[in-house]
């Protein structure tokens, strides 16, 4: 496994302050760790649209806590969280992840898990809390390689709203996607890579991911329900993890 990589000092570190939105899962908080590493602040946001799985909500404050005390040189540039009612997205939508009914792929090929304008309102919203707040980078989780077909979480989508956000507010907004093109299993090596087995740890105790909201299963990779296609990317992923880091370490 790699070591984590050495605290930058504040001279090699980006002077923008960065907005993560921060959902209290796996990926988002991989992004959390990459942001801390990068910028010299970085402030967090995230939204309650009657998500299924609400329990990630619960989970963003503890995230956060662990976070700065088991990684006090990143503490020092963690600022506020934000926590914006989306309940109204939720209430439009018709999908499995704001109804409790069975996941399963729709006649339009994508899976009934997609919740149309979720990504788009995310970071629009984002936009302008980071506007109000000096910031000026957006970071997300969102990811074209280990997906469900999303269109808001392709490259093309966030790369057209981040020229439209610049543009409506008339000041530049770099939306960042430190996942875009990695595996799951590639995730669980960048997380090891900027903070260790300790953050990988962190990552697998207290962050949420499950579809269902089902932290009454704890596996190797985290808590859920095992089955649903969020579990079933991150137990894969993590499995292949594991692996490459046990056949490099025969290879010592």
């Amino acid at each position: 496994m790699l070591p984590p990589v050495a605290a930058p000092s504040l001279s090699h570190l980006d002077p923008r302050t960065a907005l993560v939105v921060f959902s209290g899962g796996q990926d988002s908080t991989v992004c959390l760790a990459w942001a801390l590493s990068r910028y010299a602040r970085v402030e967090t946001i995230g939204f309650d649209y009657g998500q299924r799985h609400q329990v990630e909500l619960d989970c963003r404050p503890t995230v956060r806590a662990a976070l700065s005390a088991q990684f006090p040189h990143w503490a020092a540039r963690l600022g506020d969280d934000h926590l914006l009612d989306l309940r109204l997205l939720g209430q439009i939508s018709d999908t499995a992840l704001t109804e409790a009914r069975a996941i399963e792929m729709q006649a339009n090929g994508l899976p009934n898990t997609f919740v149309p304008g979720r990504n788009l309102l995310f970071l629009t919203f984002a936009a302008a809390v980071a506007y109000r707040r000096g910031a000026s980078v957006l970071v997300g989780g969102m990811c074209e390689t280990d997906f469900s077909g999303y269109p808001d979480c392709r490259d093309n989508t966030l790369k057209a709203l981040q020229v439209a956000v610049s543009l409506g507010l008339d000041s530049p907004m770099t939306v960042e996607t430190p996942l875009m093109w990695l595996t799951k299993a590639q995730t669980w090596a960048l997380s090891a890579q900027l903070g260790g087995e300790a953050l990988n740890a962190l990552i697998a105790e207290h962050t949420h991911t499950c579809y269902l909201g089902d932290r009454s299963q704890r596996h190797a990779w985290g808590y859920g329900c095992g089955s649903c296609p969020a579990c079933v990317l991150r137990r894969d992923g993590f499995a292949a993890f594991s692996q490459t880091v046990t056949e490099t370490a025969a290879k010592l």
